[in-house]
């Protein structure tokens, strides 16, 4: 087993290094600029898109509403990783990781932009009547036959994927954080987050999307007023936080506490690979999710889809960085979700602990609802809808297997996965370009 895991090991850190992390911001950068940078521009749209997106136009094709299409990517997006992997960017590559993670997420707001414009372009009709799509769709109905196997290839990729990355290492994180908060056995949490995953996946995507359009909002807004309450006690540490995040950026972090430092590569490496974790642009999954959603044209689509980028890592994943900051227990030695467990109990001595480990416990079982649907879509693809039924099944199943037992060779496997899912995806928005650039202009054109 040792042999195997340090052969995954050096598959993931090839496919997770440099190359590829240049690949996603690469695409990303060369999407705004073919762009002329819309996705940044049009914020203030996006945000009234999501507003007008509660409730769907007449007639328009699709399974739920767009908001509810844009809260079950969220879902998705919005977990450990907001909490966790932004420590962990931190406590290794300093507070300058943060500033990384903020240009990722507006490189990554183009490439979230045009993931979801194409998967709603070229979706599809199931053998149910329901509207499916993502980058498998998108390649094989925009880029033709010979490039089916590349669409296959994501499929398969997703598919397994879930089953580590958007379930198991989900389901272990909320039993950790139940037992370490409340001392609820693994055993517990993970019989109740099975009944109720299995009672939710039975009701589909409208369902999903009907828990995920009031979990999700509530967790958000919670831990940002959370957070804003930890910055007001610590109000007047928030410029040297800022400071210290554009300084550290560039320049190397001196030893602090039990800070080992970090030179500047460090801080754009794990920045730059926490933010990819947490908001997923460039893994092409929020196309999934939005190809469900009622929209009578795909750049609307893609205009709600980008933001969920922005509300990820521009707002969530600030908060965390700037609570761990002013705090100053970025330095304390502490990683993941420990580091972060650390700061709020410093803020709120009481019940800091007990907060974060019910913040991490909502934010990790959403994600195991939206990457359920993912999974379903992408097996769906390639074995058809009758795989619906013993998909929803064994997902279950697999949320109580997560829950019990230890999952590091998973999660590095799910990790690997995830990475191999970006290409397919990757070379399908390089391709695709022309036609992300011809509905975009077409679109404002009109709208002119």
């Amino acid at each position: 087993m040792g042999t195997v895991t340090a052969f995954v090991t050096m598959i993931n850190d090839i496919v997770w290094g440099p190359p590829m992390l240049i690949a996603i911001l690469g695409t990303g950068l060369f999407l705004q600029l073919r762009l002329k940078f819309m996705p940044v521009t049009k914020i203030i749209a996006g945000f009234i898109m999501i507003w007008r997106g509660r409730k769907a136009a007449p007639g328009a094709a699709g399974e739920i509403t767009p908001y509810a299409a844009l809260m079950t990517a969220l879902a998705a997006t919005v977990g450990t990783g907001n909490i966790a992997g932004v420590a962990t960017a931190i406590a290794i590559g300093g507070p300058g990781a943060m500033f990384w993670m903020w240009m990722t997420a507006l490189v990554g707001m183009a490439t979230k932009y045009a993931e979801v414009l194409v998967a709603v372009h070229y979706r599809e009709t199931d053998d149910h009547g329901e509207q499916i799509g993502g980058p498998m769709y998108a390649i094989k109905n925009g880029l033709g036959r010979q490039w089916r196997w590349l669409a296959s290839a994501f499929a398969l990729f997703g598919g397994l994927a879930g089953f580590g990355i958007g379930n198991m290492v989900q389901s272990n994180s909320i039993a950790g954080a139940l037992a370490a908060g409340f001392g609820i056995s693994p055993w517990v949490s993970g019989v109740v987050m099975t009944v109720t995953t299995g009672l939710v996946l039975l009701g589909g995507v409208k369902r999903i999307g009907a828990v995920a359009e009031k979990l999700v909002p509530f967790m958000c807004i919670s831990y940002i007023v959370a957070s804003l309450t930890v910055l007001g006690i610590y109000v007047d540490q928030i410029p040297a936080a800022f400071s210290l995040i554009f300084s550290s950026a560039f320049n190397p972090v001196a030893a602090t506490g039990g800070f080992a430092g970090a030179a500047i590569m460090m801080a754009m490496r794990y920045g730059v690979a926490r933010g990819i974790f947490s908001n997923e642009a460039g893994l092409g999954t929020a196309g999934i999710a939005q190809a469900a959603g009622q929209t009578r044209n795909a750049v609307e689509s893609g205009l709600v889809g980008m933001m969920g980028t922005f509300i990820d890592t521009i707002v969530v994943c600030t908060m965390t960085g700037l609570v761990l900051i002013v705090t100053g227990t970025w330095s304390s030695g502490l990683k993941g979700a420990a580091l972060s467990s650390a700061a709020f109990t410093a803020a709120f001595p009481s019940f800091g602990a007990q907060f974060l480990a019910v913040a991490l416990a909502i934010f990790a079982y959403t994600t195991i609802l939206g990457w359920a649907y993912y999974g379903e879509k992408c097996w769906e693809y390639l074995l058809g809808t009758s795989v619906e039924v013993p998909y929803r099944a064994l997902w279950t199943i697999f949320v109580l297997v997560g829950a019990v037992t230890q999952l590091d060779f998973v999660w590095l496997v799910a990790d690997t996965l995830n990475a191999f899912m970006a290409l397919p995806n990757l070379v399908s928005l390089l391709l695709l370009s022309p036609v992300i650039v011809k509905l975009t202009n077409a679109y404002f054109a009109k709208a002119a």
